[in-house]
């Protein structure tokens, strides 16, 4: 029960403080906070838009497709595309893959070495090595990589058979490679021993960051070979499945997305 002596019609929602009052420094911080994090939002919407408009200038240009970032001519993107429990094993083959363009071209470099210190099959070696360059780079990109990509991304049969054919092809020329045949193209392990023995500094350093790089690509295809192998009779692909695939989509398409 109220008091006799209180208004009845006082507000019991007055007002704190004066609206016409100065700020208070906690006042000015908490404006202060409020614009920074509205100049923060705002600089994200200007840097999303942006990414957007070359996103469509992008597609506009190439289509979807990616890679490589220099000239794109196909679409690549892991995170997008393969699932998730499989993700970590394509990206480990995707930088495989890279380690193997690097190894390339140090072997080139170190085969320009070999001609250089006197080796008298120098110029077969380095013509061959250019060689590698240009053509195992692409195509092991396209008949090992590329199908094991796509197969675990959809789960077809003839994708694997595709990439355990090119794959165990590349396993072989990675052991070639170790090896260092003279005349082959490879500053492999022969090669760098009589570098070394001829006291050829250069290039035998040069090779042996080739071999090493032979075998460490080749050991870790050799790794996920098997890992993809066991995947493989798990999820139940048979060669009868890949006839049936091919017979039912076509061979052209195995060439495209979808």
């Amino acid at each position: 029960m109220s008091q006799p002596t209180q208004n009845p019609f006082a507000s019991t929602h007055s007002l704190d403080t004066n609206p016409f009052d100065d700020p208070t420094p906690k006042q000015l911080a908490q404006d202060d906070a409020r614009f920074e994090e509205l100049s923060r939002r705002e600089q994200q919407l200007e840097r999303r838009e942006r990414e957007l408009s070359e996103r469509a200038e992008h597609i506009r240009t190439h289509g979807r497709n990616n890679w490589p970032p220099f000239y794109p001519l196909i679409y690549h993107a892991i995170s997008e595309e393969i699932p998730d429990a499989s993700r970590p094993l394509i990206t480990r083959l995707y930088q495989l893959w890279l380690v193997l363009l690097g190894t390339l071209i140090i072997n080139m470099v170190a085969c320009i070495f070999l001609l250089i210190a006197g080796s008298s099959d120098g110029g077969k070696d380095l013509g061959a090595s250019i060689g590698y360059v240009f053509i195992i780079a692409p195509l092991s990109f396209l008949l090992w990589y590329r199908p094991i990509y796509n197969g675990y991304m959809k789960e077809q049969a003839l994708y694997y058979y595709f990439y355990f054919f090119f794959g165990g092809f590349h396993l072989l020329f990675s052991v070639y490679m170790i090896i260092g045949i003279p005349s082959t193209g490879s500053a492999g392990l022969i090669q760098t021993i009589q570098m070394y023995a001829q006291g050829h500094w250069a290039a035998g350093i040069l090779g042996t960051i080739a071999t090493v790089g032979w075998t460490v690509q080749g050991l870790g295809n050799a790794f996920y070979y098997r890992q993809i192998w066991n995947h493989h009779t798990a999820a139940g692909h048979s060669m009868d499945k890949a006839k049936a695939e091919l017979a039912s989509h076509g061979a052209k398409a195995y060439f495209t997305r979808g």
